[in-house]
């Protein structure tokens, strides 16, 4: 932490990628110094900017934090042997040095403390500078980014939460700036306390955001109501606390099909899959995404599409696993489901097919928008919360079958024998639905099952010290107080 920390205030007023102005109202290249940068609205409005920026860095919610997380499981294949873009994650053998490993929680940290150094300026701003609603919403946003962060975090470095009720080490809870090493010494709270802390993070977003913000862009790009309640959807799965699932699901899934939000930004599956990964990328079924354009690209080897395209489009570091990945599952039906045009074919020097993953495929620039929280996987978050809790079945299964009809029109669910094939059946949709979105080893480990085997490498049983990432080397050497994961 020390090497971040000792220049947190002076990046502030950096954006991490190049911006145009429909994208962030980018900073201009000068740097504020700490006296004068919550000095006037214009320069507030900067910095939370660069603040989104440092979220959706490339190293972060960019691309690599989604790539972590589906690579770590069975439906993608190594094809580069390449150390640089996350060989060690697919094998299951990082430690405490990985490059992964370090990187991802430095920026993490980074846009925590950037965080914290902008709710104190905001706060200090309130009077004469900024409107009191104003302040109240920038805030919200802050405490949006830092309540996802910490979530992101949890679900690589720490156990899961539903293993022991959350009694396991979590992480430093970093809540006041830091701008010198000299609070760097900070033990970990537990994971419960880390995740009280999200949800009250949170709740103060749901209740100050924007119900909707200027545009479909920034509906899509910023923070508002429905943004903080859907990520609650998904941290209360992470819990296992099903009814609060549902009681946040409800504010904006409709009782009945076709489901909609009716408060706040309208949002609502697409009709079809295709357009919500194509351009604008602003359709109300996109609730968080990090956006990108010529003028801001997530970097070289991070976006989804540099990992998941062949040249030229991409490096083409992982194909589709075809032997045990979802796209080999009976539940995906080639003939009939519009998720096949996901699959992308072409063959080798050496004659072999290869199929690798066609949904982000605006390469080799990769100006695809990253995605972060889509309405499908709420929907899909409350019907699992429904069969789990005991709830209503059959408005689980209409808002199963919602998500697996509009690509599979011959696919729907009639109905299940027993609570466990209907999870079950979730679980596929969810692993076909969300492939290459980052939701893979969330569901895995929230349901407390080993990471499948793949090829050459062993599955990785729950009790095993690699079913959870290595806290940093250099956290572990700044930090006297922080205790390695065991």
């Amino acid at each position: 932490m020390k090497k971040i920390l000792l220049n947190i205030f002076i990046g502030l007023s950096v954006v991490l990628t190049s911006c145009n102005e429909e994208l962030l109202n980018p900073i201009p290249p000068i740097t504020f110094s700490e006296a004068v940068v919550f000095d006037t609205p214009q320069r507030v409005e900067q910095v939370l900017n660069g603040l989104y920026a440092t979220l959706i860095n490339g190293q972060f919610y960019g691309g690599r934090y989604q790539v972590y997380n589906d690579i770590r499981a069975e439906e993608f294949s190594n094809r580069t042997t390449n150390g640089v873009t996350g060989l060690a994650t697919w094998q299951h053998t990082t430690v405490s040095t990985t490059n992964e490993v370090q990187n991802l929680w430095s920026v993490a940290y980074l846009a925590i403390n950037r965080a914290n150094i902008f709710i104190e300026g905001v706060n200090t701003a309130r009077t004469g500078v900024l409107e009191p609603a104003v302040a109240q919403n920038y805030i919200a946003q802050a405490r949006f980014i830092r309540g996802l962060t910490y979530f992101a975090l949890l679900q690589l470095y720490a156990r899961p939460y539903i293993s022991d009720n959350g009694a396991s080490p979590g992480l430093p809870l970093r809540l006041v700036p830091e701008l010198s090493d000299a609070n760097n010494d900070l033990a970990r709270s537990t994971v419960a306390q880390v995740y009280a802390q999200i949800l009250e993070d949170l709740n103060f977003a749901e209740q100050n955001l924007a119900a909707t913000n200027a545009s479909p862009y920034l509906n899509t790009t910023r923070a508002h109501k429905n943004s903080a309640i859907a990520l609650k959807t998904r941290v209360y799965l992470a819990m296992g606390q099903y009814d609060n699932v549902i009681l946040e699901a409800n504010k904006i899934v409709s009782a009945i099909a076709p489901f909609t939000a009716t408060s706040g930004v309208s949002h609502s599956l697409q009709p079809t899959v295709a357009a919500v990964f194509s351009t604008p990328y602003t359709t109300t079924e996109s609730i968080f995404s990090a956006p990108f354009t010529e003028l801001a690209l997530p970097g070289t080897q991070n976006a989804l599409g540099s990992y998941y395209n062949p040249g030229p489009r991409g490096i083409g570091d992982y194909s589709l696993n075809l032997q045990t990945g979802i796209f080999a599952n009976p539940v995906f039906n080639a003939a009939n489901d519009a998720r096949a045009a996901w699959r992308f074919v072409v063959t080798n020097d050496a004659g072999v097919s290869i199929t690798y993953l066609n949904k982000f495929p605006r390469g080799p620039q990769h100006l695809d928008f990253a995605p972060i929280i889509r309405y499908a996987e709420v929907l899909l978050n409350l019907s699992e919360a429904l069969v789990r809790s005991g709830g209503d079945q059959g408005r689980a299964l209409a808002l199963l079958n919602a998500v697996r009809t509009r690509s599979n029109s011959q696919g729907a669910y009639a109905a299940f024998s027993t609570s466990a094939a209907f999870i079950e059946a979730i679980l596929l949709e969810r692993r076909l639905e969300f492939v290459g979105e980052g939701l893979r080893s969330f569901d895995l480990l929230r349901t407390l099952q080993p990471i499948p085997g793949k090829e050459n490498v062993q599955a990785v049983p729950v009790s095993s010290s690699n079913y959870i990432w290595p806290i940093p080397a250099d956290e572990l050497l700044f930090n006297d107080l922080m205790e390695p994961n065991p």
